[in-house]
């Protein structure tokens, strides 16, 4: 179970970095893609990204 929070944790700061360039693809304005402000800080939550891409790699590493 822990092992699996961190890989969610990582895939979140993976895409919230990747978020600009992930925005002219389309990906991170889904419906399940949170975006708000608290404390003078705009957050995003990329839920619907994540699993999103995380099925495409699956599928990707089930053809492999």
């Amino acid at each position: 179970m822990f092992r699996w929070l961190i890989v969610v944790f990582l895939a979140l700061l993976l895409i919230n970095g990747l978020s600009p360039w992930l925005r002219k693809l389309g990906l991170g304005q889904l419906p399940g893609d949170f975006r708000f402000r608290l404390f003078g800080r705009d957050w995003f939550i990329p839920l619907t990204t994540t699993v999103l891409l995380s099925l495409v790699c699956a599928l990707i590493a089930r053809l492999v």
